[in-house]
């Protein structure tokens, strides 16, 4: 039986390390006209259904608001689920999200995806028709899905001011530019709109490693 080793990082660096980036003028150091820029690294993570949460953590029980993330109305569960995939490959503590939703999903990065044995396509959230699926063990009981398993696509959550500056809809796409010790351009990032929504960049871990987030001097949303 081949386990993955549990990741050591605080719990809620498990879901999101946000990295608040306001991005800069020329040389001269002004400031821009473009909004405050936050950069999200969104880690493995589990979204359920209240029946779900039910069969997992027993009758009666809802999720446990443990720490707000940048989105109002959302938040790190304390609960957290083992994911279980092809010929017993786990990862043993993989936090939920809340608030439930209609559908449950599990979110993952390309090497989780690796160490589970599981070929998950990359699509944005919520878009699981046909993906894989994987078994969710909790404390009291466990849950089969017989799909929900996705690389959830980078993507740029925005209200619709901010939609109105850089000049760009709803699904369309824009690219970001990282200025690190490990300077990237990431294309195709899916532009999210909606009423209430602040400016937010998801990427998850592996992207944000490869362009070295933490270490980030300045990104740039760019309209493709």
């Amino acid at each position: 039986m081949i386990t993955a080793q549990p990741i050591d990082r605080s719990a809620i660096e498990q879901i999101v390390r946000q990295i608040v980036l306001t991005q800069t003028g020329g040389a001269d150091g002004r400031q821009s006209d473009a909004p405050k820029l936050v950069v999200s690294i969104s880690a493995r993570h589990v979204h359920l259904t209240d029946e779900h949460v039910e069969t997992l953590f027993g009758a009666g029980r809802t999720l446990t608001p443990m720490k707000d993330l940048y989105q109002d109305g959302f938040y790190a569960a304390e609960e957290t689920v083992m994911v279980v995939g092809p010929r017993r490959r786990m990862l043993p503590t993989v936090r939920i999200l809340g608030p439930t939703r209609s559908k449950s999903q599990v979110e993952l990065a390309f090497t989780d995806c690796i160490s589970l044995g599981i070929d998950a396509p990359v699509r944005p959230s919520g878009n699981i028709a046909g993906t894989p699926g994987c078994v969710l063990v909790g404390p009291k009981g466990v849950v089969e899905l017989h799909q929900g398993v996705i690389r959830a696509e980078r993507h740029v959550h925005m209200g619709p001011a901010d939609a109105r500056q850089y000049g760009v809809e709803d699904k369309q796409r824009m690219s970001l530019r990282v200025a690190s010790s490990c300077s990237t351009v990431f294309e195709d990032l899916l532009v999210r709109v909606g009423e209430k929504i602040k400016l937010e960049v998801h990427l998850d871990t592996d992207e944000g490693n490869a362009c070295d987030i933490d270490h980030a001097e300045k990104v740039e949303l760019l309209k493709q």
